[in-house]
């Protein structure tokens, strides 16, 4: 049995590496090849911002997702990322219908502290998080009481958020000096039709 790795208000399951070096490395590079990388947008006090952090949206149907204020429409899965769905929904018992995917090219890329917590995101419905290419950490801190947890997050691992987590806690991706190559992050979801 998993222990929930956040202390209260929230889930979190750390499954661990669930693809071995070889096929981590195998998705991974297919990934940066086949998944439509596009720079993400967002509007912040009424700003337009390009970020160096490429995004990606895939799912069932053309489902849209907005965030910071940018829509996107969701392509229909690759290959590879239908078979990773389906990987990911045998593990954590889930069903997904759509994903994001990130790709961070180096440490001066990272997420500041968010919640996932968009309206059309089915409420405490599990988000699925594979990491693939290089070792980040990635960090959990209460919205009240500041509590912080940290994680490393390596090729290959699969953490899932439930419950009341993105009610509670925030998240992130910290940038880092030490030198580190790209890494690609998918995260699972279940979007409201």
């Amino acid at each position: 049995m998993l222990e929930n790795i956040l202390p209260y208000n929230g889930e979190v399951y750390d499954y661990g590496i669930i693809l071995n070096t070889i096929d981590a490395s195998n998705y991974f590079n297919d990934l940066l090849q086949s998944v439509d990388w596009q720079n993400d947008e967002a509007f912040i006090f009424g700003k337009h911002y390009v970020t160096k952090r490429k995004v990606a949206w895939y799912g069932d149907s053309p489902i849209e997702y907005t965030y910071s204020k940018s829509t996107k429409k969701a392509m229909y899965w690759t290959n590879e990322l239908s078979q990773l769905k389906k990987i990911v929904e045998n593990i954590t018992k889930e069903n997904y219908n759509s994903c994001l995917c990130n790709l961070y090219h180096d440490g001066d890329e990272g997420m500041a502290w968010h919640s996932d917590d968009e309206k059309k995101i089915v409420k405490y419905s599990s988000i699925a998080s594979l990491t693939f290419g290089a070792t980040r950490r990635f960090g959990f801190k209460h919205k009240k009481d500041k509590t912080l947890i940290m994680l490393q997050l390596n090729a290959g691992q699969l953490i899932e958020m439930k419950g009341e987590t993105q009610l509670f806690w925030w998240h992130r991706l910290p940038k880092t000096k030490q030198k580190v190559g790209p890494r690609i992050n998918l995260t699972f979801r279940k979007i409201e039709l």
